[in-house]
């Protein structure tokens, strides 16, 4: 396997370059490996290959990680806080490349800049469940045509001056007038000199070529409120595309993603899970404590006597925050009975009796109480007998049966 190249080699900078000087290195290489200008078998490999190093060399952390563990992610990755998009779906379906033929169009295609006003961008940000419910605040790196830091954002070179084009008298639009076998026939079309903005700078900035935007990396922090859901958007004002020559930036729409959790599922605002109890704990009643979906949290959920398997107990005000409210959800555990495997004898017998007991009370009429323990006979022993086997038996599984971690202890 051909070893990976070094970036600073990638982008002819040493390693000592500040970020201003990695970027014009970067749109230099760019401009001449661009697959619209450049029409070599490599060039587009070569283009990504430049689009890499940038998207490393220009981000703070991902460049301190690549100068230290020679990976840009480092040893344990960015932390909870810190994501890196590269999904970019706002304005018809920005990828990295979809960044520069805005920039590259900009430039040099005709009719591509009638429209000077940033178009809006999107990503989207996945949190988990846990973080949907308290909130979290992310930082996010993206790609964006941002305002160019060498001419401010006006496109114009340092004592360069704005002109109405002498072409199109600034209309931006050139009347042509061609001959055909029908005769004479005009048309309009964008004007190949300012490119349908009717104006010219004379010494435009050569960082930019005059658009008064430059492909960058940019970061910006997403608050995330409580109780979000799936689908729900936020907006970043101006964090989008940057307008062309000053013109007003569009807005940046994080689409929100909240990812499944393994130990609620979430229905609304409600929380649903499961809990384990033993039959015992069953009849009788029980309470189990669980962690809740707050940090920190413990919700108690009172099982009650006689629960049946699947079960639902609802406490209520513990499931999601409802967003833009101190009201929550509830939590719905979904009671799972097991039998239990731990048993001692004694136990056993005691349970044994209790079944005997039961069975015999059931008389031919259904009627409970109407036999005396005196008249069980030997259908008690056999009960017994049964309860002693079943011990036994119990006695030798039970070092080997999975305990239950869920299961409460009184």
């Amino acid at each position: 396997m051909e070893p990976k190249k070094d970036y600073y080699e990638v982008l002819e900078v040493p390693r000592d370059a500040d970020a201003k000087t990695i970027k014009r290195a970067f749109l230099k290489k760019a401009r001449t490996l661009h697959p619209d200008v450049n029409k070599a078998p490599d060039a587009e490999e070569r283009f990504k290959e430049v689009n890499e190093a940038y998207a490393v060399l220009s981000d703070d952390q991902k460049r301190a990680n690549y100068d230290r563990y020679g990976d840009p992610n480092g040893p344990g990755g960015f932390g909870s806080d810190y994501v890196d998009v590269s999904d970019i779906f706002g304005g018809g379906g920005f990828g990295f490349g979809d960044i520069f033929d805005s920039f590259f169009g900009g430039a040099g295609r005709a009719g591509a800049q009638a429209r000077t006003r940033g178009r809006d961008m999107g990503i989207r940000l996945t949190v988990t469940l846990e973080e949907a419910a308290s909130g979290c605040k992310k930082t996010v790196a993206y790609t964006r045509l941002a305002p160019c830091e060498d001419c401010g954002g006006t496109g114009a070179a340092e004592g360069g001056k704005m002109h109405t084009c002498e072409r199109c008298h600034g209309t931006g639009r050139v009347v042509e007038v061609q001959r055909t076998i029908f005769g004479q026939m005009q048309t309009q079309a964008t004007c190949p000199v300012c490119h349908g903005q009717g104006q010219v700078i004379d010494h435009p900035c050569e960082t930019c070529e005059g658009q008064g935007r430059t492909p960058s990396r940019e970061k910006v922090e997403v608050q995330v409120p409580a109780g979000v859901h799936s689908g729900q958007t936020l907006t970043v004002p101006g964090k989008g595309e940057a307008g062309v020559r000053g013109d007003s930036s569009g807005d940046l729409v994080v689409s929100i993603e909240v990812a499944d959790s393994d130990r609620f599922e979430r229905r609304g605002d409600d929380l649903f899970c499961t809990v384990q109890v033993d039959a015992l704990q069953a009849i009788v009643g029980t309470t189990v404590t669980i962690d809740g979906i707050m940090e920190g949290e413990r919700v108690t959920v009172e099982v009650p006597a006689g629960c049946q398997f699947g079960q639902q107990v609802v406490v209520e005000r513990k499931g999601m925050p409802r967003m833009g409210m101190i009201a929550r959800g509830n939590l719905v555990a979904v009671v799972q009975v097991e039998t239990p495997r731990d048993l001692t004898k004694k136990q056993l017998l005691d349970v044994a009796a209790i079944v005997a007991e039961r069975s015999l009370d059931d008389g031919p009429t259904g009627d409970r109480g109407e036999k005396d323990e005196k008249d069980a006979g030997p259908e008690a022993e056999g009960f017994s007998a049964a309860a002693e086997n079943a011990a036994e038996h119990f006695a030798k599984e039970r070092w080997h049966a999975p305990r239950n971690p869920f299961r409460s202890r009184k």
